[in-house]
């Protein structure tokens, strides 16, 4: 059976959460490989708003099994008021959710330093959610971290916290004055968390080889975007985990062969949370219409994104580094009002057209934007769910984007509820996702 990753083409909130809500029908696993609880996915069932940290969207659909991989980083807290949320409205997460026993582990102190490491940068600074993610990857890298392996047996727990704390109240203590590490609250306080936690740690790489033994299939979703990725997006202003579709592999423990198709989400228009660079960023009255009509709001800290026009130098460079073999756009309904669309085909850099993207965040303040204008179709296109039904100068917006990014369109969103989804019959994701779906509330 089929192994599909799902990643985000430009830089995070391109609508994840509804796609693989909206697929996981079709899905025996959905498996989270990525990130930490600073990312959000904002999913509609039945008129009720389920926001999700780190448990994969997958769980809101019956009888699937949710899975959090080796990749993403754990703050107990933040997981178990998660659980806790989900159940409360009626899901079901006891023996559906299957947590690495090799997930890194999120502290106070990760929090105190990421705050003070912002703090120091002034206006340089990331943008960062201050939840503690960026240090514990740098804990993880530095070969020093904890994982919830290590929650299991409380003896050694202690003692390895005990000599880790040591390191990070000298760290604090000499870059920025300060030094809070009380490790007898912690070790009481994270030994509890493992009781709780404890029926839910597995070997995620085992279980997964032998969902695909059983025939099972597996959906893999991420957080952030491409253009977040560690390696490959704007660096510094990029998250600190693997977001493309390799990511998979390393925080799953799925071997590259077995992912059988990559599909990448992208808005209609593109949105940025944070610093960093925005070729196609627009401002004033245009941005604050698109951002009002999108509700482009973080779902996790309420920011307001930044706005701007279809980067199609950011979705070619997307599918070339993820493989994308089918794109999902969401959130065409936010452009109905308009009359003309501006959509980004190229850059410039220095009067010279630029056929890689930089790699240097620095080049970004001097690229121009290469604009053609597409025109609107001004008719709403709200909750369609057959690709006829779309307006001509609709799906004509559609096909240029898919040729001038060389990947095909096999998934339009239309609005937030689950039913507000066309697939597009002709495309090669369609034949993958011939499953009966239904309406099941998130039980």
């Amino acid at each position: 059976m089929s192994t599909v990753v799902v990643v985000g083409a430009q830089w995070g909130d391109e609508g994840k959460g509804k796609v693989v809500d909206y697929l996981a029908a079709g899905f025996d696993l959905i498996a989270r490989y990525q990130g930490g609880h600073n990312a959000g996915h904002t999913v509609v069932v039945d008129g009720r708003k389920f926001i999700l940290q780190l448990i994969p969207s997958g769980i809101l659909r019956p009888g699937k099994q949710a899975v959090i991989g080796a990749g993403v980083v754990l703050d107990p807290a933040a997981l178990l008021d998660e659980m806790a949320a989900l159940e409360k409205n009626g899901v079901q997460v006891a023996g559906r959710l299957f947590i690495s026993n090799r997930a890194h582990l999120i502290f106070p102190y990760h929090r105190e330093l990421e705050k003070a490491a912002e703090a120091a940068l002034g206006p340089l600074k990331i943008g960062t959610t201050a939840r503690g993610i960026g240090p514990t990857y740098e804990d993880k890298m530095g070969r020093r971290g904890l994982r919830t392996c290590d929650l299991l047996d409380p003896q050694r727990f202690e003692k390895k916290l005990a000599r880790l704390l040591e390191l990070k109240a000298a760290l604090a203590r000499a870059l920025y004055g300060k030094a809070d590490m009380d490790s007898s609250r912690w070790v009481e306080q994270y030994q509890q968390y493992a009781e709780r936690l404890r029926p839910f740690i597995t070997d995620v790489a085992v279980l997964l080889a032998e969902a695909r033994r059983a025939g099972k299939s597996t959906l893999c979703e991420g957080a952030q975007g491409t253009m977040l990725d560690v390696d490959h997006g704007t660096y510094p202003f990029v998250t600190s985990s693997s977001a493309t579709a390799g990511g998979a592999c390393t925080g799953l423990g799925i071997p590259p062969g077995a992912i059988s198709a990559v599909l990448g989400v992208t808005k209609a228009y593109t949105t940025r949370v944070g610093s960093g660079p925005f070729a196609t960023e627009i401002t004033g009255a245009q941005a604050d219409a698109l951002r009002e009509r999108g509700g482009e709001y973080g779902a996790v800290t309420g920011r307001p994104r930044r706005c701007g026009w279809l980067d199609l130098m950011v979705l070619r460079y997307s599918a070339l580094v993820n493989g994308i073999t089918s794109l999902v756009v969401t959130k065409l309904d936010v452009l109905d009002q308009l009359a003309e669309i501006p959509v980004c085909v190229g850059y410039r850099y220095r009067g010279a057209p630029l056929k890689e993207m930089p790699a240097e965040a620095d080049l970004f303040d001097e690229v121009e934007p290469e604009y053609v204008t597409r025109p609107g179709w001004q008719a709403s296109t709200r909750g369609l769910t057959d690709y006829n039904q779309l307006p001509q100068k609709a799906r004509d917006y559609l096909k240029f984007v898919a040729d001038q990014a060389g990947v095909e369109i096999g998934l339009i969103s239309t609005g937030p509820q689950r039913e507000e989804t066309i697939l597009v019959p002709e495309s090669r994701l369609a034949p993958l996702l011939a499953v009966p779906r239904t309406r099941e509330a998130g039980a």
